[in-house]
């Protein structure tokens, strides 16, 4: 993938971390020199320019003016194309099912991160975001931590993973149970839906059992990068 600007102190500080080779350039304000020197003195040693900037260049140079002080031009990690014939195993698999909104798939990365998910399967469609300059933001750094895939046929690829994960859709079904009283025999690989619409129809037939939130309020749910951690917390938190 092309090189585009990674934004943030903490998404940067991940990149530098997790991959700084794929850096080609960095640009900060003042206020982040004692951050960024370990950094510049890599990309000094690899030939690659870096830069102390002022506000206004570096909003033209992240595309926004919410740059965080500190903006990388790096090549992106590409989501792995899902492979039908041999899934990817772990201890878990988080899966966006039409997730539009790239500041949910960021806030969603950051706490798949947190609680120590291993991998995100995304759909790929018109209504499914990827991997932005926003959701890299937002993230702060989680997108980072976590393998990448994705998929034109999320029905086919749960099928996929079927025979090696307990396959759950978030739901707001009466019939769907709590986090806890779900079996723990194998993995779960758990689906979120569409910001309004909810796990598809399609989807959520391919999954094994359902998964929801008991509230006790007069909203009748919660925002999907909020149900994320939430549910998050009840499958991998301690």
């Amino acid at each position: 993938m092309k090189p585009e600007p990674i934004c943030g102190a903490n998404a940067v500080t991940a990149l530098f971390a997790r991959r700084a080779g794929d850096v080609q350039r960095l640009f900060y304000l003042a206020a982040h020199r004692d951050l960024v020197g370990p950094w510049c003195a890599g990309l000094a040693a690899a030939r690659k320019p870096y830069r102390l900037v002022e506000a206004a260049e570096l909003e033209t140079v992240a595309g926004t003016p919410h740059h965080g002080g500190v903006v990388a031009i790096a090549r992106w990690q590409a989501p792995l194309i899902f492979d039908h014939a041999d899934p990817p195993r772990g201890k878990f698999l988080l899966i966006l099912d039409g997730i539009g909104n790239p500041h949910n798939l960021g806030a969603i990365a950051r706490s798949a991160a947190f609680f120590g998910a291993p991998a995100l399967l995304i759909g790929e469609g018109p209504n499914h975001a990827l991997p932005s300059p926003a959701a890299y933001r937002t993230a702060e750094g989680g997108l980072e931590y976590l393998t990448l895939y994705r998929t034109r046929d999320l029905p086919r690829a749960i099928a996929a993973l079927d025979p090696h994960y307990r396959t759950v859709a978030a739901s707001l079904s009466r019939l769907a149970v709590k986090p806890a009283d779900l079996p723990r025999d194998r993995p779960i690989a758990l689906v979120l839906g569409n910001e309004e619409h909810g796990v598809s129809p399609e989807v959520l037939a391919a999954c094994r059992r359902e998964v929801r939130i008991p509230g006790k309020g007069a909203v009748q749910s919660l925002n999907v990068a909020q149900a994320a951690a939430v549910l998050l917390h009840g499958f991998l938190g301690d």
